[in-house]
């Protein structure tokens, strides 16, 4: 079977987040500074392909995969991938077991780990779970005898690393690591009163982002005041106005997943509007999920366009 390149297994096996290829460089294999300092490399492999570190999102596989748990760990931070083909004369278990005892050595703790051997990581449970397209995650049955674990380091900054170990045609190690990081804000372009009044006159809709809420959930972050103060200044300046409120994610996760989550979201907005003193009759909510995006999904910077709350005049 042929080796997966490491730009098709995105959010790695169960696990890497959502790359885009053309930041992934083929290495050869002359740059061991780009080794992870943390993890190093196993002696003897050759470097094939590397993403340099940046603030992103990862989605890593963190425990044994059943109808009733969610065995996903949805992470952001400074993300970098790593893929090397392995020595010829070493087996996949071997190298395997040497990354766990390796780890833990460098004061790592094993949060998950499963081999082919274990029901936890063959056919029928994480196989089956990371194969749907919504997750753009990769079956482990691409992977002959898949080996997988997570690991956590706690000191200073967290940090987790997946390692995918695979033996097809090659043995290979595929890594992803998430370094806990404070992403750069002030960013976004902040749209006043008037500004929104005036996309709404024009289009009949606006696009909201600087309203951010916690990862994954439908908490508004504080940051949001200024903007949440603008919407209900547009609001209270135009008394014949009446919005709905639309909340959109990117393509992570199932649709099910972002349609409640982007419906738990514009809810979250009417319920601080209302609670500044604008009417409830005045506004409603719906939640698209990903279903109207407004840039491609397959880069950071596409998924923060996408994942915004729509203003549409009623």
């Amino acid at each position: 079977m042929k080796r997966p390149q490491l730009r098709d297994l995105t959010l790695v096996v169960a696990a890497l987040a959502v790359l885009n290829a053309t930041a992934i460089s083929q290495a050869a294999d002359v740059e061991p500074a780009r080794d992870h300092p943390l993890l190093g490399r196993y002696e003897g492999a050759r470097m094939t392909q590397y993403r340099p570190p940046r603030y992103d999102e990862a989605v890593l596989v963190k425990a044994p995969v059943s109808k009733n748990s969610e065995f996903r760990l949805r992470l952001e931070g400074n993300v970098s991938f790593y893929s090397y083909d392995l020595p010829p004369d070493r087996s996949g278990l071997e190298v395997f077991r040497n990354y766990e005892s390796g780890l833990q050595t460098k004061g790592f703790e094993i949060a998950f780990s499963c081999t082919s051997s274990d029901l936890s990581c063959g056919e029928g449970n994480i196989v089956d779970a990371v194969a749907n397209p919504a997750t753009r995650m990769i079956p482990f049955n691409s992977c002959n005898n898949p080996k997988y674990l997570l690991a956590r380091h706690t000191s200073n900054n967290t940090t987790y690393a997946g390692i995918l170990v695979c033996e097809n045609k090659l043995t290979y190690v595929v890594i992803a690591v998430v370094e806990s990081r404070t992403m750069d804000t002030n960013k976004l372009k902040f749209i006043d009163s008037p500004g929104m009044k005036k996309s709404l006159l024009q289009s009949g809709h606006v696009n909201i982002y600087s309203i951010t809420f916690d990862t994954d959930q439908d908490t508004i972050r504080p940051d949001s005041k200024p903007t949440l103060d603008e919407i209900g200044k547009l609001l209270k300046d135009n008394p014949g106005l009446h919005l709905q409120v639309v909340g959109h994610t990117d393509a992570t996760g199932s649709d099910a997943h972002n349609i409640d989550l982007s419906s738990r979201r514009a809810g979250a907005v009417i319920r601080a509007l209302v609670q500044s003193g604008i009417e409830a009759t005045r506004l409603s909510s719906r939640g698209a999920g990903a279903s109207q995006p407004v840039a491609a999904n397959d880069s950071a910077d596409g998924r923060a366009k996408n994942r915004r709350v729509e203003l549409v005049g009623m």
